[in-house]
């Protein structure tokens, strides 16, 4: 990394104290104060005495930007004091403690564009200073290289908060030369550990290790084996162990399992059935998080399913929404406060960190028109504005290099070439936000249909279940019922106690086969039994393994009949358990009248799932199409039925499926 310029004006003028020289020039604090003026109501309060410094570093925008933007992390590899942030009124407050004074304020909504710039505003009520302003500025140079431009300028609360802020604020410069210096190595490294800003390891008391110690081994005891979790069960609870222990307060305040996974290069499964035993021994806590739709922020915290809402609201997003809405709640896990006190640490509010999914983000006053570059890759976006709750589509890929975006209407045009100008316009009487943000929730939120589709949890957390009026949202959902063909002659020639013994022992079977392929048993009805899987291929490799053992050829003279089908489900509490309702249930149960014994029927729009035709080539199954036809459809539901009749577990017959069969 270069050296950096710093210029510091303390009477309003562009005279450098000090200089050194860099590569390339980057503006003058007189340019820069050109291009982003004062707001006139803040130049009235006093004399502002402006900081500018120039970066450059052997990194591209895209690598360096999660890094800056990460200003909490950030300012603790500064050395920075603490904050405290708190919600009121909708209003984000913060306090500090600098040099032994205490600092509090209001945090603006932060401004940014990822990869380009980012702006926070500090309206402060104690301390040195009436206002601070923050901003970057990202500029791609040749070959791999960029100038992050650092600001800082304030209006000092008289001369004492000016004194001091002359005093110390420079030796920040330096602090911030090497910190960047860290990260431009770490990135060039391409190191996936040792990060710049991991803290030094906590130092658990004595007692504390001895219950984490006693409480791992319980939870090793109880794991399944390493074939069925694919790691070996001691490592992955040393990693975690080790993780609890001396793990940073910023990584621990939620333990996010799917991400942890991915660090640690275990299976998602393998951890998240680690962290429910976990939870049940006591080292950890799980918690249910309402996230807002909008900054994605967690809104609410219920300690049990029980506890969740059926509606929450996010001030300062200004929206109310429904949690029975896709996406609206988070899993995560807390460290056990019997092992460990994790508090909430804060070194800056870093919104543009918590919010990666919000490409840009503009405030506009009143009758303000801005042109903003953008930088967002080829794609789908979704546009809107602060406190309304509709979007309107924006197509990143070929099209004109401009587009305008007045208040109150969408985009025109409605799809741009890449790296396009956006111009704002706000011609109403109050400020209005500006937000452009990639559609797509991440995928290391680990979601309530994570842990509903997991036969651990079903087992280990028996007692949950959401409150009578709650219903969850959980995505799309594979639901395979089975049913004994014949039922009523079976318990009339078995008897009610052998039928009894009998339904038992081919539950038993039924549920060892679905565990198998990774479904879980949502319900028995009588003896029929609804189960559900993640992924189709998993529910026909169980559907026929449970036809193997039901060929009429063993001892067990239970025939079955099953049903299959894709689609969103909603998760519900019936008879204080989870159950899954809705439509693609409702049909999965309907498609039953299209089969008998040794039959299976699932949706002809499941041939094309991914695996799904390879397996049904590889075990040569002949699929006819058929129809189901209801008073209540518009038109008859095209299915496939699959005839296993005498089919044996490795028993092939001949192949006729493919695109002709339908």
């Amino acid at each position: 990394m270069t050296e950096g310029t710093a210029q510091e004006t303390g009477k309003g003028t562009a005279a450098a104290a000090t200089a050194m020289a860099t590569a390339t020039a980057g503006l003058t604090l007189e340019e820069f104060l050109a291009a982003h003026p004062w707001p006139a109501d803040m130049s009235a309060r006093g004399r502002p005495l402006d900081f500018l410094w120039h970066f450059e570093l052997a990194v591209s925008d895209a690598e360096l930007w999660p890094w800056v933007s990460d200003t909490s992390r950030f300012n603790r590899a500064l050395k920075m004091a603490r904050m405290e942030f708190w919600e009121q009124d909708g209003v984000r407050n913060g306090r500090a403690r600098n040099g032994g004074f205490l600092q509090e304020w209001v945090e603006v909504p932060w401004t940014w564009v990822a990869r380009r710039s980012l702006q926070s505003l500090r309206t402060y009520s104690r301390g040195f200073a009436h206002f601070v302003r923050a901003i970057y500025l990202i500029e791609p140079l040749a070959e791999g290289r960029v100038r992050l431009t650092v600001y800082f300028g304030w209006i000092p609360r008289g001369g004492f908060g000016r004194t001091m802020l002359r005093l110390f604020f420079p030796s920040f410069e330096g602090g911030y030369r090497r910190v960047l210096g860290e990260i431009e190595q770490h990135v060039r490294a391409a190191r996936p550990e040792g990060s710049p800003y991991r803290a030094p390891p906590h130092q658990l008391a004595p007692e504390a290790r001895a219950r984490l110690d006693a409480l791992t081994t319980e939870v090793a005891a109880r794991l399944p084996p390493a074939a069925e979790l694919g790691t070996e069960p001691a490592a992955l609870l040393e990693r975690l162990r080790a993780h609890i222990a001396s793990g940073d307060d910023m990584e621990l305040t939620r333990l996010h399992v799917r991400p942890l996974a991915r660090e640690w290069g275990v299976p998602e499964r393998a951890l998240l059935v680690a962290c429910l035993h976990a939870t049940r021994r006591g080292l950890l806590e799980l918690s249910w998080d309402v996230v807002c739709p909008h900054c994605r922020g967690v809104r609410t915290e219920a300690a049990t399913l029980g506890d969740l809402p059926t509606d929450a609201a996010c001030q300062p997003c200004g929206v109310a929404f429904s949690t029975d809405a896709e996406n609206s709640v988070e899993v995560s896990f807390r460290v056990h406060p019997s092992i460990r006190d994790v508090p909430e640490v804060f070194f800056c509010s870093a919104e543009p960190a918590k919010k990666p999914h919000i490409e840009l983000c503009q405030v506009l006053a009143p009758g303000e028109r801005r042109s903003v570059a953008t930088t967002l890759p080829p794609g789908l976006y979704r546009c809107w504005l602060k406190g309304e709750a509709s979007f309107t589509p924006l197509g990143v890929c070929t099209g004109p290099s401009e587009t305008a975006w007045v208040a109150g209407r969408p985009p025109v045009p409605a799809e741009v070439a890449e790296g396009a100008r956006l111009t704002l316009e706000n011609p109403t009487a109050a400020p209005v936000t500006f937000v452009v943000e990639s559609p797509g929730f991440k995928d290391d939120a680990l979601r309530p249909a994570h842990l509903f589709g997991l036969q651990e949890f079903r087992d280990l957390f028996s007692q949950e279940s959401l409150a009578a009026e709650v219903k969850l949202s959980i995505g799309e959902q594979t639901i395979l019922f089975t049913d004994i063909v014949g039922s009523t002659r079976f318990y009339e020639t078995q008897g009610d106690p052998g039928a009894f013994a009998e339904v038992r022992r081919h539950f038993t079977a039924v549920f060892d086969e679905i565990r198998k392929q990774r479904g879980v048993v949502v319900k028995t009805i009588g003896d029929a039994a609804m189960a559900a899987f993640a992924d189709p291929l998993h529910a026909l490799r169980a559907a026929a393994a449970i036809h193997a053992r039901f060929d009429g050829k063993g001892a067990s003279p239970c025939r079955l009949r099953i049903s299959i089908n894709t689609g969103p489900c909603m998760a519900v509490n019936l008879n204080a358990a989870i159950d899954y309702f809705g439509r693609t249930v409702n049909m999965a149960a309907k498609l039953q009248a299209l089969v008998e014994a040794g039959q299976i029927v699932f949706p002809r729009s499941i041939e094309s799932a991914p695996g799904v035709r390879d397996y049904l080539t590889a075990v040569a199954a002949r699929l006819e199409p058929v129809e189901l036809s209801h008073k209540a459809f518009d038109q008859p539901y095209p299915a496939f039925r699959w005839d296993l009749e005498g089919v044996g577990a490795h028993t092939t017959i001949p192949l006729a499926v493919g695109r002709g069969a339908e």
